[in-house]
């Protein structure tokens, strides 16, 4: 009987696309804290800028990086890790509209012009939020495996609003010297992109399964169907039609829900921003460039 390590069954059994990952570094926003950032440049000094918001649980990297080198073909690209996740900043709690003031605060710092937000998963809900509350600053927006609501049926009540009340009672733990040194120590885990697989479980594992509960407890209380409507940028929804986490029809009804919204179809599942890299990423750079040609025309509307 042969045996495999956890990283050898891994290997066999998950396929990684392997690409050049980029180096980040570590960036102050004021009066919030540091986040983990990536940016890759663009053609030219004066690109457009594409901002990448991850999944759930993920990295900015671990999410994104089958992407962005074909999207920096054309655009700036620039990555974050969200609070409480990887590298992120630090929180007692996990807050969307915290999330979408920090993406805000980066793109200040930053000083990047003509954005356009991208977000996978949870990462398109905060770009949802991103517009609401930062309106000025966002030019597109681009929704992968999105949703407007979670809550939509009895299980999905049922689960949100017990992981609501775990994380709640837990809530003391994320103060406690125990989770701070779980957190240092996954940090000081990571490791350079040499070994694709080794790479990505540090990545992964440098997120606090409290943090992923934080997060989750917050996606069950979003709910933007009634602003949708009031979106007035460009938007494209790249819909995952073998999703089995937030159903097609309901990323279908968002994009339909938006004016104006283009829809991008892929058959893949909710893991094909890296495990579908080849059907998905064709697919984010259209959206992408799709969302940035029309953005002279909302212009006109906005005026």
């Amino acid at each position: 009987m042969t045996c495999f390590s956890p990283r050898a069954l891994l290997r066999r059994q998950v396929y990684m696309p392997w690409v050049q990952v980029p180096q980040g570094r570590m960036v102050e926003l004021p009066g919030r804290g540091s986040t983990y950032v990536t940016d890759t440049p663009g053609p030219r000094p004066d690109s457009p800028t594409i901002v990448l918001l991850h999944a759930v649980g993920c990295t900015g990297l671990l999410t994104w990086y089958p992407a962005i080198r074909p999207l920096s073909e054309r655009f700036r690209v620039v990555t974050l890790d969200q609070r409480c996740h990887g590298r992120g900043i630090s929180s007692d709690a996990f807050s969307l509209h915290d999330c979408a003031d920090d993406v805000a605060a980066l793109i200040e710092v930053l000083e990047l012009h003509q954005v356009v937000v991208a977000g996978y998963s949870m990462g398109s809900i905060v770009a949802q939020r991103v517009w609401r509350q930062h309106p000025d600053l966002v030019e597109g927006l681009v929704l992968c495996a999105t949703t407007d609501r979670f809550r939509s049926t009895p299980s999905e009540r049922a689960f949100h609003q017990g992981m609501e009340l775990t994380m709640l009672g837990l809530r003391g733990f994320s103060r406690s010297r125990t989770a701070a040194r779980a957190a240092r120590a996954a940090t000081k885990a990571l490791v350079e992109p040499s070994d694709i697989h080794e790479w990505a479980m540090a990545e992964f594992r440098s997120t606090s399964p409290w943090a992923v509960g934080q997060a989750v407890a917050a996606l069950g209380r979003h709910h933007s169907r009634p602003w949708l409507h009031r979106i007035d940028v460009p938007t494209a929804v790249v819909v995952t039609l073998h999703d089995k986490v937030l159903p097609p029809g309901n990323q279908l009804a968002i994009a339909r829900r938006i004016p104006g919204a283009t829809v991008h179809e892929i058959d893949a599942g909710h893991a094909a921003c890296v495990l579908e890299a080849e059907k998905f990423v064709p697919a984010l750079v259209e959206a992408c460039t799709t969302v940035h040609a029309r953005r002279r025309d909302f212009r006109r509307r906005r005026a």
